[in-house]
């Protein structure tokens, strides 16, 4: 890597020196993952998905349909 001096904010630093710098502040600075409120957000998306399927999983219409299936794979009749 060539050793070139470069002023940046008034120090003469080498050019390594500065790719370095910009790498690790991308890393530090990277908005990797998820925020509090987004967070917040997918738990409440979660817990209404999960509300909606319970209440359709327990509606009369599908557990008479899952208790006729059962029943009929337990006589062995398909």
């Amino acid at each position: 890597m060539a050793t070139e001096t470069m002023l940046h904010e008034g120090r003469v630093e080498t050019r390594w020196t500065l790719l370095r710098c910009r790498g690790l502040r991308s890393l530090v600075r990277g908005d990797g993952g998820m925020s509090t409120a987004e967070y917040a957000i997918g738990t409440v998306a979660a817990a209404a998905f999960g509300t909606v399927l319970y209440n359709l999983v327990t509606s009369s219409s599908v557990t008479g349909a899952l208790s006729a299936m059962i029943g009929r794979a337990l006589d062995g009749t398909f």
